[in-house]
């Protein structure tokens, strides 16, 4: 059963490895995009200025806004499964702690049953 519970946890890191292709990890609660994404849309963000002059400072570009969207969904959904993944850690160790007791109930019934006999 242990090398069992090990595989499903390389697996399903795996699987989670996979939603943070492209980004470099959590900073400070927030995603951060790999240098050469962020260096790409820093370059396209600053010919974007150069072209429109300051009027293009004022306001963020319908692609840029779709990219920060995708990121803020992808966030949003990878914290809606770490939540259900705790719930369900809690509700399997409250099953281990309900077991736990019985299997105490049962041993310390066997142990009066032995006292009893000697």
């Amino acid at each position: 059963m242990m090398l069992r519970d090990m595989n499903y946890r390389r697996e399903n890191r795996g699987s989670r490895s996979s939603l943070f292709d492209g980004l470099d990890g959590l900073e400070e609660g927030r995603l951060r995009a790999s240098s050469s994404y962020s260096h790409d849309i820093t370059e396209r963000d600053n010919d974007e200025v150069l072209e429109n002059g300051s009027a293009g400072q004022s306001f963020i570009s319908e692609e840029r806004f779709l990219e920060l969207t995708f990121i803020l969904r992808t966030s949003s959904e990878v914290t809606g499964d770490i939540h259900e993944e705790v719930e369900n850690h809690n509700r399997l160790l409250d099953e281990v702690g309900n077991k736990m007791d019985s299997a105490r109930g049962i041993l310390s019934g066997t142990i009066n049953r032995f006292n009893v006999g000697l």
